[in-house]
């Protein structure tokens, strides 16, 4: 009969020190992977702003930002004035925040604080269907059914009303679902102490909860706005796409988006720069709502 030799049994604090030693590392390879994931979107935005700035180049050396923001008007054999499409493009997004904030604002009170559970699940999952629409659908939409209605009032119907209209239908499910996150995200203890101050319910809405929720809400707010400004085939559709400064809200207009897809198809030389220059513009609106939005969110939340 062969004895075989054992070694030392394992003790719990070897047991326990693989354990760590495992743990620490998947923490290594985890760190690696997420800073690896994040270098790459740090670079991909780096290198869009980057083509964007060698595409744009020639239109800012040859034309000049003077030419793009004074010239006579749209013309790109010769003149290559974006006003116009520039200010089409903030007075539409500007009429959608105005017009979705509120209504967004109140959907997800109801939804939080009044509706019944079984509406309030039903309310949310059309919310969230909404914020998957294509937006050619809202485009179709604005174009069969609203634009008729705007027809009947003043032609040509296809207007700066009619997009900031179709842009709000786009934009309300974010501001929706943002602020009833924001909502949400007010602590239970607040909510109870108001409660037991005596507060009516509109009082702790109005006075306590939307207070303490603006920063959530307001960087949905400006997140929606970015969506606005970027909106391209909705837009295009029923917004009537002449190049003008706008007189009314019944005129029709063009926004940049919308003359970017119109004309980047048979552009050449400093038309394609110009193009491209409008993009640059719209990023840098972007970028800037991007900013005011951190500094939203870093704003301090509760009371």
């Amino acid at each position: 009969m062969w004895l075989h030799a054992k070694g030392p049994a394992a003790t719990p604090a070897d047991a326990q020190r693989k354990a760590e030693q495992s743990s620490a590392t998947r923490d290594r390879w985890l760190h690696r992977a997420l800073l690896t994931c994040g270098a790459i979107s740090g670079a991909i935005v780096v290198l869009i702003v980057l083509f964007m700035l060698s595409e744009s180049w020639p239109a800012l050396r040859n034309i000049g930002p003077a030419r793009l923001l004074g010239d006579p008007g749209w013309h790109p054999d010769e003149d290559f004035n974006l006003t116009p499409m520039l200010v089409g493009t903030l007075l539409s997004s500007f009429g959608a925040i105005v017009l979705s904030t509120p209504l967004g604002v109140a959907c997800a009170v109801f939804t939080h604080f009044y509706a019944p559970p079984a509406i309030a699940r039903v309310q949310r999952r059309v919310i969230e269907l909404l914020a998957g629409v294509p937006s050619v659908v809202y485009g179709f939409w604005g174009l069969v059914s609203l634009v008729p209605l705007l027809l009947a009032v003043a032609p040509p119907g296809q207007s700066l009303l009619a997009g900031v209209l179709v842009l709000t239908m786009m934009i309300l499910p974010t501001v929706a679902l943002l602020s009833e996150t924001a909502i949400g995200a007010v602590p239970a203890g607040v909510v109870h102490g108001a409660h037991a101050l005596g507060l009516s319910r509109a009082t702790l809405v109005g006075r306590v909860v939307l207070p303490a929720a603006r920063a959530g809400i307001g960087t949905g707010v400006l997140l929606a706005a970015a969506r606005a400004l970027g909106e391209t085939m909705a837009v295009l559709m029923v917004s009537g796409n002449v190049v003008q400064l706008p007189h009314g809200m019944l005129d029709p207009v063009r926004t940049l988006t919308a003359n970017i897809a119109l004309e980047m198809g048979y552009a050449m030389a400093d038309h394609r720069s110009a193009l491209f220059a409008s993009g640059l513009v719209l990023l840098l609106i972007v970028v800037a709502l991007v900013g005011i939005a951190e500094r939203f969110d870093r704003s301090p939340r509760h009371a």
